[in-house]
């Protein structure tokens, strides 16, 4: 039987600090994006919350992996770690996907948009689950494989879902460019005059894009190079570029938490006060906007 046909577990030892430390990361700002979410209702965001319980799931099963003898790892602990692991950076987009929409209907946005804001959520959300999807059924494959032509078929179908991820989210950053750029070149009245920073918001979902996109670049890269590739066979690859960059994507959200973009209805509730947005409501600041661009006069 040639090497390929033997699908081993893990091609190294799983090493039990490094899982322990990211439960740890992963468990306290999950639990920081609970509260977050039930106490500002931020409700497009439990997709989110759901990806921060698949990754400290995920790396549970890691831990629990690296307490059993090498070479002899059980099957129910590497689907664990296997499947959401690999699925969580999804969760995080689908929620991500939604900001961008909320931006640019709190800033009146939607003439600068290459997609309109109500097709925005429908197309990359979609996008999203048949990435979710595909790669579900690649890793549920890939975990159960036995015979070398289960194995590839498994891999290539995780990296078809990867692929479909990046370009998605590839053009999610295009758009969300594109956006920015238009708005900064010709502002609206109404995000002149919101005080809410609604560019640093533009701003954390680049970052939060650059993390997953370059964390799924390497998973990309990871599954083409096989089961006996470089990245598969060192551990330490996986922290660098998964754990360590999804953890950031977690903690940018924590910081910088978007439950001051919220959509009720069909009015803007503004720290007290209310305006319309169309079909939606977006939480800010706003000062007042004045057509002439003057303040009015002072009343005698």
């Amino acid at each position: 039987m040639a090497a390929q046909d033997k699908f081993s577990f893990y091609l190294y030892d799983p090493s039990s600090a490094a899982a322990g430390i990211f439960i740890t990361l992963f468990l306290l700002s999950t639990l920081c994006h609970a509260y977050q979410l039930f106490s500002k209702r931020t409700w497009y965001f439990i997709p989110f919350l759901i990806g921060g319980a698949f990754e400290t799931v995920g790396y549970i099963g890691r831990m629990l992996s690296s307490k059993q003898t090498p070479g002899e790892w059980t099957l129910g602990p590497y689907i664990i770690q296997s499947l959401l692991i690999l699925l969580a950076p999804a969760l995080f987009a689908a929620s991500i996907y939604m900001i961008l929409g909320r931006i640019i209907l709190l800033t009146d946005g939607e003439s600068h948009s290459l997609v309109r804001s109500r097709w925005l959520t429908k197309v990359f959300v979609t996008g999203d689950v048949l990435s979710f999807l595909v790669q579900s059924g690649g890793g549920g494959m890939l975990a159960q494989a036995k015979k070398a032509s289960t194995i590839s078929l498994g891999q290539n179908m995780i990296t078809a879902g990867l692929v479909v991820q990046v370009l998605f989210f590839g053009f999610f950053i295009v758009v969300s460019g594109v956006f920015h750029y238009r708005i900064a070149l010709y502002p609206t009245a109404r995000s002149a005059s919101i005080e809410l920073p609604w560019q640093k918001y533009l701003f954390v979902l680049y970052a939060a894009g650059v993390f997953i996109m370059i964390r799924s670049v390497f998973r990309i890269v990871e599954y083409v190079q096989g089961n006996d590739g470089y990245l598969l066979e060192h551990e330490a690859f996986i922290y660098v570029f998964d754990a360590t960059l999804m953890f950031f994507t977690m903690l940018l959200f924590n910081i910088l938490h978007p439950s001051r973009i919220i959509m009720k209805g069909n009015a803007s509730i503004v720290e007290g006060s209310t305006y319309r947005t169309g079909s939606t409501t977006s939480v800010g600041y706003v000062m007042p906007a004045y057509s002439n661009k003057s303040p009015p006069p002072i009343q005698e």
